[in-house]
């Protein structure tokens, strides 16, 4: 009797045993499935998300390139709005500032920068659009100049710069525009050495009323050789 009711004992000792490494296979199993199910959705995730980027890029080059298109349409009209705008906040040049304006002697005449090739106009009218832009959000409290028209002429800048930025970089990705060619580094050169006048004059002179008319009855023959440049996007 005892024999018998020992050997039960051993057969539910072991059957327990049995149910659980069963327990631990199931678990096993479980976490596996779960790990490969996670691998799954992981992989699904980073296809979306790559299909999504692939969109986003290429929308954007298709908006880069319309910007192109109309570029030298964009650029007539700032241009015209600029010089609009430049005239519009103070008008002539004040006759005490007259005796003044021999003192600005400007490294070179910006209409004599060279451009020769078509392909980088748009780089130098981004730069020079660029300089002008950094020249006029200094200090201008002594300017006396009316504070709405700066504003919409350095609104009209920025955006301006902005779509030409586009265009720029859907036209370097395609090759269209080389950064590293030896003449538009030259002319980049002259531009940031002419500008450099600009603001040591300003600086020079602190920023004063007459300093400020100086440069602004110098800065549209920047606008002269833009318009220029801008002819050239067309043909």
């Amino acid at each position: 009797m005892k024999q018998k009711f020992c050997s039960q004992l051993f057969k539910i000792r072991d059957m327990k045993e049995r149910h659980s490494s069963l327990h631990r296979t199931l678990n096993k199993f479980q976490a596996q499935g779960s790990t490969q199910r996670k691998e799954v959705e992981d992989i699904g995730m980073t296809t979306r998300c790559l299909l999504h980027i692939c969109l986003i890029l290429l929308f954007s080059t298709e908006i880069s390139s319309q910007l192109c298109t109309m570029l030298h349409f964009q650029q007539n009209k700032v241009n015209k709005e600029s010089l609009e705008l430049l005239e519009k906040v103070s008008g002539n040049l004040p006759s005490q500032c007259i005796n003044e304006r021999a003192a600005f002697k400007p490294t070179q005449d910006v209409l004599q920068l060279p451009v020769a090739q078509k392909e980088n106009a748009k780089v130098v009218i981004q730069e020079i659009l660029q300089e002008i832009f950094n020249i006029f959000s200094k200090n201008l409290t002594q300017s006396a100049w009316d504070a709405t028209s700066i504003v919409r002429f350095q609104n009209g800048l920025y955006q301006q710069i902005q779509r030409l930025e586009a265009c720029l970089r859907a036209q370097t990705e395609k090759g269209l525009t080389n950064p590293e060619s030896q003449d538009l580094q030259i002319t980049s050169w002259r531009v940031k050495k002419y500008f450099q006048g600009i603001d040591a004059f300003l600086k020079e002179k602190q920023y004063s009323l007459c300093a400020w008319e100086i440069i602004r009855v110098e800065i549209p023959r920047c606008f002269v050789l833009v318009d220029k440049l801008t002819r050239r996007l067309s043909n």
